[in-house]
């Protein structure tokens, strides 16, 4: 026979209500342990105004002390005049002008030094409007030298050869001076090339605004052997 008990005493009816009941009370306490935290409490120490203990700062008193002025700067020497009476005789001083001996006042007039002008024959140019010209062209300067350049003996045997490089200075007259070697080779074949230059005919002299003016020319002189 099967034992039944009371319907009060019936908990199976209750079963899910007391389970229910359970997973609140787990997770109620599960969220207040999450959120349950220590916190450090800070405790301010202030102190009242009255434990403050301001010290006034004591001004110290000063007093105007009264310096004396400075001395005032020494007085300059003063100047003694003498002072004197009307009956002490003083000597007469004449001065003598040229009205009193009617002598007459000569006025030298001096014209004004002018500057003397630089001479031309000490300028030399080196470029100018109308440069100097052999006579018939750069053409016939370069047959007259070819011809009349003489190779020396000495530097042939030894197998010289080279381009001299000369100036020279062609005056208002046409004619040559000064001539240099600027670059040479060797001692006989700048010794030939200035012999060469020093016997150019008269040239065309060069001109500067129409006059006349000396010009510095460069001439290279070569010389070269015949293989």
């Amino acid at each position: 026979m099967e034992i039944k008990k009371a319907p009060k005493a019936d908990l199976e009816k209750r079963k899910q209500l007391f389970l229910m009941m359970g997973y609140v009370f787990i997770l109620s306490a599960i969220f207040v342990g999450f959120e349950w935290s220590t916190k450090d409490v800070k405790v301010a120490n202030n102190q009242g105004v009255s434990d403050i203990v301001a010290e006034e700062e004591i001004i110290p008193i000063t007093r105007q002390e009264n310096t004396p002025p400075p001395p005032p700067p020494p007085a300059a020497a003063e100047q003694v005049i003498n002072i004197v009476d009307n009956t002490v005789q003083v000597a007469d001083v004449q001065i003598k002008t040229s009205d009193d001996d009617n002598s007459k006042v000569e006025i030298v007039f001096k014209a004004p030094v002018q500057a003397k002008e630089e001479d031309d024959e000490q300028v030399v140019f080196t470029v100018v409007e109308d440069m100097p010209q052999f006579p018939g062209g750069d053409a016939a300067l370069m047959s007259y030298i070819a011809k009349a350049v003489k190779y020396p003996t000495i530097a042939q045997e030894n197998g010289i050869q080279g381009r001299v490089i000369c100036a020279f200075v062609v005056n208002k007259d046409g004619h040559v001076t000064d001539a240099e070697v600027l670059r040479g080779v060797d001692p006989s074949l700048d010794k030939e090339a200035l012999r060469v230059i020093n016997s150019m005919p008269i040239w065309k002299a060069g001109k500067q605004r129409g006059k006349p003016v000396r010009v510095k020319y460069t001439l290279p002189v070569n010389f070269r052997l015949q293989q």
